[in-house]
Formats: structure tokens, C-alpha cells, sequence
């Protein structure tokens, strides 16, 4: 390993880290409060936002793909990818940025147009980090894995260990997997970003909320991408 590779495993193995700690107990109260919410809702209503957030993504996956530039980046040393991974990952948070200033500016029927287009920008930006580290999105397994980074970034504790441990053993994992969960796809992400949108729906506040909580969750987004990429390319120079 070159020094800079040297640090992005210390990096990397910090990470894993967070991931791995007992959640506080604030955590641990409002995933329960969340859950009791959750279960004074009608199953078949849980049906139909499960089968939209699941068209949603599935549409959204397709015309990632489809705008996505293909080619794999052979010979290029982590350092170098990185480096265009983070300009890349700058532009998509402006992006999303002014699309929550935007919507959250236009209240409350604006704030629920967030929900697809932040959605979009965040796969989009999956998509390209992914072709750039050198990975072939058109490969059913690496959309697969695309979601399951998704799910890795906006899930409750609980769930992120579940799915961490999916990623770190990504090669023998994926041969026992056919599809997502949709049903818990959905709730974990709802869960984890609802009260963030709630705040962007407040009439004077929208704007600055929907900004920053945005920008922040590309960026949890990036961190997350670029650290499950790592584990890949240190795990497959071991294999």
C-alpha cells in the first residue's frame, strides 16, 4: 500500500467502527417510538407506499443507469479515483443543495416533490461512484449493491449492522440474495429521514432546513459509498 491507500484503511477500518457501536439511548427510544407509530398504520396502506417507493427506486435505478457514462477505470490507483469521486460527489450535494432550498421554500406541496427528486440525485450519484471505481452498473449484482449502500446510509442502527455485514462479505452474500426487502427498504429510509422533511415543511424554515439536511445527506451518502467501495477493493486484493 501506497500512503495514501495506508490512510484510507485506517479510515475505512474507523468507519466500521461507528458502525459497529451500541446506539445511545436516544436512539434506542425514538426507533421504538417509530415502531409504534409505525404499527398504528393499516397494513394495506404500508402495502401501497411499499409497492410506490419500490416502482420509484426500480424507475430511478433504470434512468441512473441509462445516463450514466459506462467504461471501466483500468489501472487507475485508488488515490486517482477517489479524486474524482469527491469533485463528483461536491457537485451532486450542491445539487441537491438548491433542489431543498427550492422545495422547502415552496412548502408544504413542494416539500412532498423533495421525496422523488432527492431520491434520483442520490442514485445518480451511486451510479457514477460505483462506474468509477470500476464496477459495471448494467450487472443486475452491482444495482443489488447499489441498494443495499442506499439502505447502508439511511437505516436505524439496528438495521445498519445487518446490512454492513452484507457488504463486508459481498461476494459470498450476494450468491443467497435475489432481491430487497422492500417492504423494510422503505420504512428504514422513512423512518430515518422523516423528521428531517417534517422541519423542511415548516412555513419560514423550509428553505434553510431543506439546504442543509440535503447537503448532509449526500454527504452521508458519499461517506458511506466511498467507504463500502473501500471495503471491496482491500477485500478483493486479499482474496
Amino acid at each position: 500500500m501506497n500512503q495514501y491507500e495506508k490512510q484510507a484503511y485506517q479510515e475505512m477500518l474507523d468507519w466500521e467502527l461507528s458502525i459497529l457501536k451500541k446506539k445511545n439511548v436516544f436512539q434506542q427510544f425514538s426507533k421504538k417510538a417509530q415502531n409504534k407509530m409505525n404499527s398504528y398504520i393499516p397494513e394495506k396502506a404500508h402495502q401501497v407506499v411499499t409497492e410506490a417507493i419500490k416502482h420509484m427506486v426500480k424507475t430511478t435505478l433504470v434512468g441512473s443507469d441509462f445516463t450514466t457514462k459506462k467504461g471501466r477505470l483500468v489501472g487507475e490507483q485508488l488515490e486517482e479515483k477517489e479524486k474524482i469521486v469527491r469533485q463528483k460527489l461536491e457537485a451532486y450535494r450542491k445539487t441537491a443543495m438548491l433542489e431543498g432550498a427550492g422545495t422547502g421554500a415552496g412548502g408544504i406541496f413542494l416539500g412532498l416533490a423533495d421525496f422523488p427528486l432527492l431520491l434520483s440525485i442520490k442514485m445518480k450519484f451511486l451510479f457514477e461512484a460505483a462506474t468509477l471505481y470500476g464496477y459495471d452498473t448494467s450487472k443486475y449484482e452491482e444495482r443489488l449493491f447499489i441498494l443495499h449502500v442506499f439502505q447502508l446510509a439511511f437505516s436505524t442502527d439496528e438495521k445498519r449492522r445487518e446490512v454492513y455485514h452484507f457488504i463486508k462479505n459481498w461476494e459470498v452474500e450476494k450468491e443467497r440474495l435475489s432481491d430487497m426487502d422492500w417492504r423494510v427498504f422503505q420504512q428504514e429510509y422513512r423512518d430515518y429521514i422523516d423528521l428531517i422533511k417534517m422541519m423542511q415543511m415548516i412555513p419560514g424554515l423550509g428553505a434553510v432546513v431543506g439546504a442543509y439536511a440535503n447537503y448532509n445527506l449526500l454527504d452521508q451518502l458519499g461517506e458511506t459509498a466511498k467507504n463500502c467501495y473501500r471495503l471491496r477493493e482491500f477485500g478483493e486484493r486479499t482474496s
